[in-house]
């Protein structure tokens, strides 16, 4: 492959966007709520991360966790959202919305885009939820997308190399196809030789120990399925720059 492989970090903190864009990330989609899967960042995240990146901004514009078949009143809300996205300065949003027999809702996604202006976008694992894969990518590709993000309708990547390097194919040069979800130092050599894209999207996290001296034990912030209060995540540089060198040796 001649052109440049290109990678972009998925994470939740402007600390993490700050580390991905040292490891040499090309571009960082920010999010919330990874735990859900990843939900629309707060107007401050955007804005902050836009005055402290100098790579490529894409926004997830997501307001809840759970399916991608949304109410009325959550196509307005995500509808602003690209508007408070675009007007913060961000290269591109992260959309995806599905109608209840699994078919892209081609309506509902040109409201968004034509809220999008110029920014680019990107069709997410809404993809992947989809009932016909091929028939969901001729859609996006009429809807204007720039790529799909998508692990080829299985878990991880790993498990859906095979759909994935037919998609590549199918696309030809009309969008990109980016596979994510799975991807790590030690498989990406594979995942690259197996599926031949151009772009992918990779997850870096460490945890970090709570700057917290004082940890009362009896006391929890969320549910009874819940990450440890004392520890946060973020994405660690020299991962990214390990999977950097990886791609540029592809």
């Amino acid at each position: 492959m001649k052109d440049k492989i290109k990678f972009e970090v998925c994470l939740d903190s402007v600390e993490s966007a700050i580390e991905a864009q040292a490891g040499g990330a090309d571009r960082v989609e920010l999010c919330d709520n990874l735990f859900e899967g990843g939900t629309t960042p707060s107007a401050g995240a955007i804005r902050l991360a836009r005055e402290k990146l100098t790579i490529g901004l894409q926004v997830i514009i997501r307001p809840r966790g759970g399916d991608f078949c949304y109410s009325d009143i959550e196509m307005e809300v995500m509808t602003q959202d690209v508007i408070t996205a675009r007007d913060l300065g961000a290269d591109g949003v992260v959309i995806g919305i599905l109608t209840p027999d699994g078919q892209v809702d081609i309506d509902r996604c040109k409201v968004l885009m034509k809220a999008a202006g110029d920014m680019n976008v990107t069709f997410h694992r809404a993809f992947d939820m989809t009932r016909d894969p091929f028939e969901a990518l001729e859609d996006i590709i009429s809807l204007g997308c720039s790529r799909i993000l998508t692990s080829g309708q299985e878990a991880t990547v790993p498990e859906g190399m095979d759909l994935l390097k037919k998609l590549v194919q199918k696309a030809e040069n009309r969008i990109i196809i980016m596979p994510g979800n799975g991807i790590t130092e030690r498989n990406l050599n594979k995942v690259m030789k197996g599926i031949g894209a151009a772009e992918y999207h990779v997850y870096l996290h460490e945890p970090k120990p709570s700057r917290m001296m004082f940890k009362p034990d009896h006391i929890y912030m969320g549910g009874l399925l819940r990450q440890p209060e004392f520890s946060n995540l973020y994405t660690d540089s020299s991962r990214m720059k390990q999977i950097k060198s990886l791609g540029n040796t592809f």
